[in-house]
């Protein structure tokens, strides 16, 4: 078994209209988490289908409980505002040169 690569290490979410629920297929950790907790405090609303010795894992949930959050960028008042809050609680600022450096 090769090693996959972060390209392949895709996140599938099938969602039809004639179903009520999605199919939540994904390597990545943070969301394999999530499900896991989710799946474990509700487990009429969320299932673990599969997991593969890849690491990825297909979990089987009511589609009600699912949703995708689009954020818009944050307007440069509200950076400003963060950056000042950043600075007056002690909070070490980043600029984006530094970032890429």
């Amino acid at each position: 078994m090769r090693k996959l690569s972060k390209y392949e290490k895709e996140t599938i979410i099938n969602w039809n209209e004639a179903e009520n629920l999605a199919s939540v297929y994904t390597f990545n950790a943070s969301l394999k988490r999530r499900l896991a907790d989710f799946s474990r405090k509700y487990p009429l609303l969320c299932r673990l289908e599969r997991s593969t010795p890849e690491g990825s894992v297909t979990y089987v949930l009511d589609k009600s409980r699912l949703s995708i959050r689009l954020v818009p960028p944050y307007s440069e008042e509200r950076k400003a505002a963060a950056r000042e809050y950043a600075k007056e609680h002690g909070f070490q600022v980043v600029t984006a040169e530094e970032k890429i450096a």
